[in-house]
């Protein structure tokens, strides 16, 4: 029955109403008020469908490339065969279903309401996709493939994307380079996989879809994370080594493990400040990935946790034995524009700073003095075991720069000065006043030989 036929019917049905009250009733009716349109126009049970509308309907019969639904009551409508297959898919559905979809034509050549499950699908996707957004809800997700950006992803039937930074511990590519091409060799490894995500973005009209592995994890991560406390001892395996620190994967301490799974390890940073008491240029250096270690925990902020290695060893400052005024031997480890830095041992390094040399060799670079990875001599000038500092100067042909003397030699050799200058001034005097009195002496004798 097409929709004609069921306005049709609607008239009929209004217009038999309307002679029925005219037998009955006494009051005269007008033309108006017996018009079967405006009743029916003004009937409140029925709304006529228009082009756009989204409505229900239940699957009465399932063709080879087309789908019936009985739309009650305006008559029955057709979904064509690529509107099926991009919607539902044919093999899904069977008689009876109720199925949404959207008029797309109110009638068409074979009098049928034509639908478009697809474009109704669209919608109640996107509409899904932005509610579990606003409630954070977990979501299933299967991975399609992989860029060295993240992966590309589909819920609803949308395309979307999950950045590398957004995956999970778990999963979270760790290359000691940083070399794009063996990231991506290790996010295609996650292809056809199942993850579980939260969806960060969901913007139908610029039809951008951004999900979170780790957002998904944050909650179980948490209510483990509160079972910890700081200065708790863990044992684990660097994940990752990264320029400023390495990761270390690790059970909470104190739990039965048996049962347990990689994914029910945390993971925490150690900063390359925190991996070792001696000074730290490339971390790679100290440890390696799958390495096992002990670390204590020196933060918590929220589901980041912050390790430390060096803390479980003792400071090799606190136990120096040299002193100001030492003379020791070390290797230059680098120079630049303000001095060197002279490694003593694995542990303890001072500076040489540039003033120290350039004022006992002016005009001299550092490196003519100087190499890196070589031995020579220093003099401590200074220790300061809290902050980790030592001040050096190089001792070149067993002499290091002239010291200054001291505030209380200073005052001795101005008050020797001070006692000094009468005797100096008198003996200026007189030797300014010699030739005079000498003058004065012969003038007297030539006077007295005359008389």
């Amino acid at each position: 029955m097409t929709l004609l036929d069921n306005l049709a019917k609607e008239v009929d049905k209004i217009e038999e109403s309307a002679g029925k009250a005219s037998k009955n009733e006494t009051t005269e009716v007008t033309e108006e008020e017996t018009s079967v349109m405006s009743q029916l126009l003004e009937s409140s049970d029925v709304k006529f469908p228009e082009i756009g509308d989204v409505i229900e309907g239940s699957i009465i019969e399932i063709g080879t490339n087309a789908l019936y639904l009985d739309i009650d009551p305006f008559g029955t409508g057709i979904v064509l065969g690529r509107e099926i297959k991009d919607g539902m898919g044919s093999g899904k559905l069977k008689i009876g279903d109720k199925v949404t979809a959207t008029i797309t034509d109110l009638e068409n050549e074979d009098g049928y309401i034509e639908l478009s499950i697809r474009e109704a699908s669209y919608e109640k996707a996107w509409e899904d996709l932005e509610s579990k957004r606003d409630t954070q809800e977990k979501v299933a997700t299967k991975v399609l493939s992989a860029n060295k950006g993240g992966l590309l992803i589909e819920i609803n039937g949308i395309s979307g994307f999950l950045p590398v930074s957004q995956l999970s511990s778990k999963n979270y590519p760790r290359v000691e380079d940083g070399d794009k091409n063996k990231i991506l060799t290790l996010l295609k490894k996650l292809v056809n996989q199942d993850l579980e995500v939260r969806i960060l973005d969901a913007n139908r009209e610029a039809q951008k879809l951004i999900v979170s592995e780790k957002a998904a994890q944050k909650e179980k991560d948490r209510e483990v994370i509160s079972g910890l406390s700081i200065g708790d001892v863990v044992e684990g395996e660097i994940s990752g080594v990264v320029d400023f620190g390495a990761f270390i994967k690790f059970f909470a301490p104190n739990i039965d493990t048996t049962k347990l799974t990689e994914e029910d390890k945390l993971e925490g940073l150690v900063h390359i400040s925190e991996l070792a008491w001696q000074l730290i240029e490339n971390p790679r250096d100290i440890v390696k990935v799958g390495q096992k270690v002990q670390a204590q925990i020196i933060g918590i902020d929220n589901d980041k946790i912050s390790l430390s290695m060096r803390a479980l060893e003792k400071d090799p400052w606190t136990t120096l034995a040299h002193k100001v005024g030492d003379t020791v031997r070390g290797t230059v480890n680098k120079i630049n524009h303000f001095g060197a830095f002279v490694y003593l041992n694995r542990d303890i390094h001072g500076l040489a700073h540039i003033s120290e040399m350039s004022e006992m060799y002016p005009g001299k670079n550092i490196e003519e003095l100087i190499q890196a990875g070589k031995e020579y001599d220093w003099k401590i000038l200074s220790i300061e075991p809290k902050e980790h500092r030592m001040g050096l100067a190089l001792i070149v042909g067993g002499k290091t720069k002239a010291e200054k003397p001291a505030k209380k030699e200073k005052a001795e050799e101005a008050k020797e000065e001070k006692a000094e200058k009468p005797k100096k001034e008198k003996v200026k005097k007189e030797k300014a006043e010699k030739p005079a009195k000498e003058k004065k002496a012969k003038e007297t004798k030539a006077k007295k030989e005359k008389k």
